[in-house]
């Protein structure tokens, strides 16, 4: 990838790499442990962005 990015490409992926977080321990806490992984997370090498 370039090194140098538009504004609004570098924005989009900052986002996507905010979104690429494990689950918070609380959530599993609070239900029960019930919900044991995002169901959104992305692996760098598996999915390919479209940005």
């Amino acid at each position: 990838m370039a090194r140098n990015k538009p504004l609004g490409k570098k924005l989009r992926l900052a986002k996507k790499l905010k979104q690429n977080r494990p689950l918070p321990l609380f959530v599993r806490i609070k239900t029960n442990r019930r919900v044991r992984t995002h169901p959104k997370r992305r692996l760098w090498r598996r999915t390919r962005l479209k940005v």
